[in-house]
């Protein structure tokens, strides 16, 4: 009698921050005393911050549908077009036979873009901190491609997480968005040797990032002139108050953008006003006029430099696609031995 395969489980990599997901990432999921523990922590350090993926809720997934629409949020119509213009490239990374996963899938929009030229592939399994929306999404896929195994895990990529054993003669972790960038350097080379793992000997990471750039193309995708990422900046304001019943007012906030070039990335904050407090049942979090809580980061690569941080990690870059303004670029990442 064979034994049944166990699963993969995979430690959960002490990440602090995770990036704008399409809609249908929302961790409305998660344990509401999480989120509170996490808002409490956050204003109590100094400067006060929180972290973007508390951003998503229905309302906010719905505005971050209609960022990815506006004429200056070029990141994910520029990674759209790179992987369907090199949907054959990235299947022969994959190669036959492989099981593709994806940390973070939504709505496994830019995934269905190369998934159906894999040859014969062992199977899909999309991850999600929604478990509503994640079945959703892969009702939809199973329709489309009925061949398809779809094996969807509802979790937490920076939390560890559990996957089903499939047989296949390749792993490749699919992670787009430029998600890598909402992740201090040292903690994104903490999820990439996690997403190694994953892949194990052998396997691969499809990788996208956004490329540095001209502040003047960097600012407006996170300060747009309709005001869209405002409101979806403050949305986490609007999110405490109605879940955590804190006691704020969202328009003694205003939203701040802004490129740190010494850090090479752009920073979001919402800015305080006036005087005010913010109350978190017990706690009272003090804000000078001026102050701000700083939401969110996006690192914005060196390519050379992402290369060798990779290389470092035993992860060799097969692959570098990117558009023509050399504004985002996909890289396809090899699992070596010493990784």
């Amino acid at each position: 009698m064979t034994s049944r395969p166990q699963p993969l489980t995979v430690p959960a990599p002490s990440l602090a921050r995770v990036t704008k997901q399409p809609a249908g990432h929302r961790p409305a999921d998660l344990d509401t005393s999480v989120f509170l523990a996490d808002m409490i922590a956050g204003l109590s350090k100094s400067p006060k911050q929180t972290s973007p993926k508390y951003f998503y809720d229905a309302r906010g997934s719905a505005l971050f549908e209609q960022i990815m629409e506006l004429p200056e949020y070029y990141p994910t119509r520029t990674e759209m077009g790179i992987l369907s213009a090199h949907a054959e490239d990235l299947a022969d990374f994959c190669g036959p036979n492989c099981l593709l996963v994806e940390p973070g899938a939504g709505n496994l929009a830019k995934v269905r873009l190369f998934l159906k030229n894999l040859r014969s592939p062992a199977g899909f399994i999309p991850l999600d901190v929604s478990g509503i929306h994640l079945s959703q999404a892969t009702h939809g896929l199973r329709l489309e491609q009925p061949g398809l195994k779809v094996l969807p895990v509802c979790a937490d990529f920076t939390a560890g997480f559990s996957l089903p054993q499939v047989p296949s003669d390749r792993k490749v972790v699919f992670f787009p968005g430029s998600t890598l960038g909402n992740f201090e350097p040292h903690e994104a080379n903490r999820l990439l040797a996690s997403f190694a793992q994953v892949a194990g000997k052998n396997g691969g990471i499809i990788l996208g990032v956004d490329l540095r750039k001209h502040p003047s193309i960097l600012v407006p995708a996170y300060d747009d002139a309709q005001g869209v990422t405002a409101a979806f900046n403050k949305n986490l304001l609007f999110r405490m108050r109605e879940e955590l019943g804190a006691e704020l007012d969202p328009d003694r906030f205003s939203h701040r953008a802004l490129y740190n070039e010494e850090l090479g990335r752009v920073e979001m904050h919402l800015v305080s006003t006036v005087r005010q407090t913010i109350q978190l049942g017990r706690h009272i979090f003090q804000l000078k006029a001026g102050e701000t809580i700083h939401t969110e980061n996006s690192y914005k690569q060196d390519l050379a430099e992402l290369v060798a941080r990779c290389e470092s990690l035993g992860l060799r870059a097969e692959r570098i696609l990117t558009d023509s303004r050399q504004w985002f670029a996909v890289l396809c990442l090899s699992v070596g031995k010493t990784a």
